[in-house]
């Protein structure tokens, strides 16, 4: 921390008190607004309420200085406002779909950019705002956010140590407090807030980790550097293909390198020229990390392209086609602030990144919104798809539309399931009418049977395979990836599954090392682990299959039970050998015993 309106606030008495007594009237009050008992769902007012409190309280801690001390108050106040704003009108979380938390994080990104714009604004008076001081800034409040909250748990950890100490001696007062909400609450905010204090009465110390965090970082940038110009370097021989034949995660990987790539960039070039580094291998590592940032960001691009036009919309790919967005249009201003600049392209990267923040931040402000509506723009794309028949109701993805798509993906349900087709109509109130996402169907049932085709063998050869039993085999993941065999047993009504792998020969056997000449078998530890060694078992009941471990319950029969009663009561209780099954594979058992 190098400003001096801050460095004044280590002479400010008061800061250390002002800030635990925030922490601990805004724990109180979170707590009032949660309350004790577990609510899964959170109505809009009391998520506005808690986001108020907190927002308010969290950014007036960072921002608060003596010299301007009305203004930090308007400043959190109004952060914390816009924070309740948003997310009563985004609705309670009953409401809420399974990308809803990107939103959080946007509001939270939007806040924690606005933060140090604010503060390295009002030491210039706002005109115009001063790179250094926003980069410094921006840097210090990381690390008082990590370290705030390492203080919070160091002090948990003691508080649970002594707490078990005074238990050795019988007294549980202290271990019973903890484990109230209203004691615990609060004591997080008094702790996080102490500690939020002490850090920044010592901003000296605050600086000195900041610059060891730099210099930890601009290590590791020449080794970043080197692992993706190695793997651009590759891509011509290998092609892009390997990317999508190895994960479904190709753009979330991809931006990982880019956020990466742009943290250890800033670390290594600093707030200024005096600020940037002598040695020439990070200054060469940190250009060539701006460089490859742009075709890291267009492969990525490709990659949503293709999954967006192979499967349409979804709230998930245009999450990730946003942040692709934002990432292509850092690397162009990266990649043109290098050609520009040249050999002094880090001074052209500097004032960029300050447009690059406040573009950012408002674009994140925007997303956090409910005017952007990712569940409403998926759910018009993707019943589309279905209308027109692009998909058939059969591929459909009902569950996404049920669950993830929030109340955009719920009504166009309920209009669905009135539609003229009778597939559409039936698997459109099947869908509203489960309560859990795995009561749904995910349209990858008939994907997962096409499978069957090419990894399932079935012994006898020739034995037909009965559609319930067909999806029950395609519901088991392993089958779908890797062979797998299915046995029916003599007389038909019971059938075995067993996944291949798992049945792989036992690894060869070693050299002693010791000796030279005689040989030990290979540790179990380097056999590798088989989850699915155990086989499924499925019985024919009536005329419908089902698997061994649903078997129906055995009625109750009164007679039985009173015998079992009385032989209690009487102590009639002995052990009986019994004939029992198992399974066996090549004469070894590869199962427990069953009836």
């Amino acid at each position: 921390m190098t400003n001096r309106i801050e460095d004044q606030d280590e002479r400010w008495p008061l800061l250390p008190f002002l800030l635990a007594g925030l922490g601990l009237v805004t724990g109180l009050v979170a707590h009032w607004i949660i309350g004790s008992t577990y609510q899964p769902q959170i109505s809009a007012v009391r998520l506005a309420l808690l986001s108020f409190v907190s927002v308010s309280a969290l950014v007036f801690g960072f921002v608060v200085v003596r010299a301007d001390l009305r203004r930090s108050i308007v400043f959190a106040l109004g952060c914390g406002a816009v924070a309740a704003l948003i997310l009563y009108f985004n609705g309670a979380t009953s409401g809420w779909s399974s990308t809803e938390g990107w939103r959080v994080f946007s509001l939270a990104l939007a806040i924690g950019i606005a933060a140090p714009l604010y503060q390295a604004g009002r030491e210039s008076g706002f005109r115009p705002i001063s790179y250094p001081a926003a980069y410094d800034h921006a840097w210090t409040n990381a690390i008082l956010w990590c370290l705030g909250w390492a203080f919070v748990g160091v002090t948990m950890l003691l508080s649970f140590l002594l707490a078990a100490l005074f238990q050795l001696i019988g007294i549980e007062f202290l271990g019973d407090l903890l484990q109230k909400e209203w004691f615990w609450r609060p004591l997080v905010g008094l702790a996080f807030g102490v500690g939020l204090a002490l850090l920044r009465e010592h901003s000296r110390i605050v600086s000195l980790l900041q610059n060891v965090a730099m210099l930890v970082l601009g290590v590791l940038a020449p080794v970043l550097a080197i692992g993706l110009g190695l793997f651009l370097l590759a891509l011509p021989f290998t092609g892009l293909q390997p990317l999508w034949d190895a994960t479904k995660s190709t753009t979330p990987i991809l931006l990982g390198c880019v956020v990466g790539a742009l943290l250890l960039v800033n670390a290594v070039i600093g707030n200024g020229a005096d600020d940037a580094p002598r040695n020439r291998v990070l200054r060469w590592a940190a250009m060539i990390l701006a460089i490859v940032i742009l075709p890291l960001a267009v492969i990525a691009q490709i990659a949503t392209g293709l999954r967006i036009g192979q499967y349409g919309f979804t709230p998930e790919r245009l999450w990730a086609l946003t942040f692709v967005i934002l990432a292509s249009v850092v690397a162009v201003a990266y990649l043109v602030s290098v050609i520009r600049g040249r050999a002094l392209w880090a001074d052209k990267v500097r004032p960029a990144n300050l447009h690059l923040a406040i573009i950012t931040c408002g674009v994140a402000l925007l997303l956090a919104t409910p005017v952007v509506s990712f569940n409403a723009i998926s759910t018009r794309d993707q019943v589309a798809r279905l209308e027109s028949g692009r998909t058939t109701p059969e591929k459909f993805d009902w569950r996404a539309l049920a669950f993830d798509f929030g109340e955009p993906g719920r009504r166009e349900l309920e209009r669905l399931k009135k539609s003229p087709v009778a597939a559409i109509r039936t698997s459109a109130t099947a869908a509203l009418s489960a309560k859990y996402p795995g009561e749904a169907s995910d349209g990858q049932q008939a994907v997962r049977e096409e499978a069957l085709d090419k990894t399932l063998r079935i012994l006898p050869a020739g034995t037909p395979l009965p559609r319930e039993l067909r999806e029950a085999v395609a519901g088991i993941w392993q089958c779908s990836r890797e062979p797998c065999t299915l046995a029916f047993m003599p007389g038909g009504r019971e059938a075995v599954l067993l996944v291949d792998s798992c049945f792989r020969p036992a690894p060869g056997r070693e050299p002693d090392t010791k000796t030279g000449s005689a040989v030990v078998a290979v540790p179990a530890s380097r056999q590798g682990y088989c989850p699915a060694a155990t086989p499924d078992r499925y019985l024919l009941v009536g005329n419908k299959w089902i698997a061994g471990s649903k078997q129906p319950a055995v009625p109750f029969d009164p007679a039985t039970q009173n015998r079992k009663a009385a032989g209690l009561k009487a102590g009639a209780i002995e052990i009986r050998k019994v004939e029992r099954r198992q399974i066996f594979v090549g004469g070894e058992p590869v199962s427990d015993p069953f009836e």
